[in-house]
C-alpha cells in the first residue's frame, strides 16, 4: 500500500491540509473541502477519539474540540 498523495492534474499540486478552515463551522469546512476534493469521504471527530492508522486518499478527518452552544438538562 502507497502513502504517497493523490495524483493532481497535471501542473498543479492536489491539496493535502486545508488550514483555512480553522475555526469556520464543520458544514464550512465540508464545503470548502468538498469543492477541492469531490470525491473526499469527510470524517468527523471529536478531539481525543479514536482513529484508525491505516492511510487512504480519500479519507479527510475533521478534528473538533469547542463547543458551539450552552449545555442544559433537557
Amino acid at each position: 500500500m502507497s502513502c504517497a498523495a493523490p495524483k493532481a492534474p497535471a501542473g498543479e499540486e492536489k491539496k493535502t491540509s486545508w488550514p483555512e478552515v480553522v475555526g469556520k463551522s464543520i458544514e464550512e469546512a465540508k464545503e470548502i473541502i468538498l469543492k477541492d476534493m469531490p470525491d473526499a469521504d469527510i470524517d468527523v471527530l471529536p478531539a481525543g477519539s479514536a482513529a484508525t492508522l491505516d492511510f487512504r486518499t480519500n479519507r479527510v478527518r475533521i478534528i473538533v474540540d469547542t463547543v458551539s452552544t450552552t449545555p442544559s438538562i433537557g
